[in-house]
């Protein structure tokens, strides 16, 4: 999801089409380029808003390691955690409607659900969902070797069945007392949209982010959809430390629900961040609360400075000031991608998971997403 340590192992060598001739001058191109050649993804993608509100799209590498097909200009692709900010965005417009309590507990609305070691949801408010501050384990930490399992990659996971795995662990804080990235939260702020709307979680990001904004190239994969649609390049990921890459794409990613199953483009998350942070889905005061940020453990992997808001995360940049976003991994496909208060925008997709960061290993791809927007 956000951050999903998984190393990247890439068996042999990359078509002689995959790595696209150097020498434009650009410096987004570049990094695509020193991305397939030096890191070995086997593609990667970005979109870019500039200071001049040009609109750019690069391409470098192949679409399929097998044929060596081209790259679609803005493919689709898995945006993994990007979905916790549309799930927020849809909560935070209940508040606004006043349906919704930031500080009320979870158990208010979805009673007798939230029950565990340590674990109650009377405590639990909605924000510390929303801002990872819940102390609720997370759930992937204990499936993900399961999840890659030839079968296990196909199967439906219904929300509650991701909740009740959460639940057979202890809490790792008592609420309000730590911070700790994990799904569980998201699961729980979808269960709540449902509860209080009566209407199934994806037609509500359909109805209120999706569509309200023009996202024409962003959905919530249906029950049982394991194809994307649409033009795309194709994701991998090696199941074991040192072992090939495996083609991922063909997955059902119902075990990231409200948490990370959303497919879109790095163009229309450009758009989607752009219009939240603008202040096109949420009230002022909704987006004040969702922009007022808390700090996050060095050790978290989420990067130097980043501080957690309410489904976004404010990451401070090489040329000064913030970017706005939220960044998302899931098996096939890594992004990260921030916008500025501004207007400039950039995001950039890898076709395969890629190693956690670490003081000595930062992650090149957020590097490039500041390259980007700080050019």
């Amino acid at each position: 999801m956000a951050v999903l340590a998984a190393a990247l192992a890439v068996g042999g060598t990359l078509p002689a089409a995959a790595a696209q001739r150097p020498g434009s001058g650009d410096v987004v191109r570049q990094g695509l380029e020193r991305l397939v050649r030096e890191d070995r993804y086997p593609a990667a993608l970005a979109a870019t808003v500039g200071r001049d509100g040009r609109v750019r799209t690069y391409t470098a590498g192949v679409a399929d390691l097998r044929t060596g097909a081209k790259l679609p200009a803005d493919g689709k692709v898995r945006v993994g955690s990007n979905t916790k900010a549309f799930t927020a965005t849809v909560v935070l417009q209940l508040v606004g409607e006043g349906k919704v309590g930031l500080d009320a507990p979870i158990e208010e609305y979805l009673p007798g659900l939230v029950r565990g070691e340590g674990i109650d949801g009377g405590r639990i408010t909605v924000r510390q969902l929303l801002q990872h501050t819940s102390g609720l384990p997370n759930y992937t930490d204990h499936m993900m070797d399961e999840y890659a399992g030839a079968a296990s990659r196909h199967t439906y996971y219904q929300p509650r069945t991701l909740l009740d795995r959460a639940l057979e662990h202890k809490a790792l804080f008592a609420p309000g007392t730590g911070w700790a990235y994990s799904n569980t939260n998201y699961v729980l702020a979808g269960l709540l949209i449902e509860k209080v709307t009566g209407r199934p979680l994806a037609e509500q990001i359909t109805h209120r982010v999706i569509d309200r904004v023009g996202l024409r190239h962003t959905y919530f994969p249906g029950v049982g959809e394991e194809d994307i649609r649409g033009a795309h390049p194709r994701g991998y990921h090696a199941t074991r430390p040192g072992g090939p890459l495996e083609d991922f794409t063909r997955i059902d990613p119902s075990w990231g629900w409200a948490a990370g199953q959303l497919v879109s483009t790095p163009g229309d998350l450009n758009r989607f961040f752009s219009a939240l942070l603008g202040g096109r889905l949420l009230g002022a005061a909704e987006l004040a609360q969702m922009r007022t940020t808390v700090a996050v453990p060095e050790d978290s992997g989420m990067g130097a400075g980043v501080r957690f808001g309410l489904g976004v995360t404010s990451t401070p940049l090489s040329c000064g000031g913030l970017a706005w976003g939220h960044g998302g991994s899931i098996h096939g496909y890594s992004t990260r991608n921030a916008v500025t208060d501004d207007g400039r925008a950039a995001a950039v997709t890898v076709t395969a998971l890629g190693p956690r960061p670490t003081a000595d290993s930062p992650d090149r791809v957020q590097g490039l997403v500041d390259a980007a927007l700080c050019r």
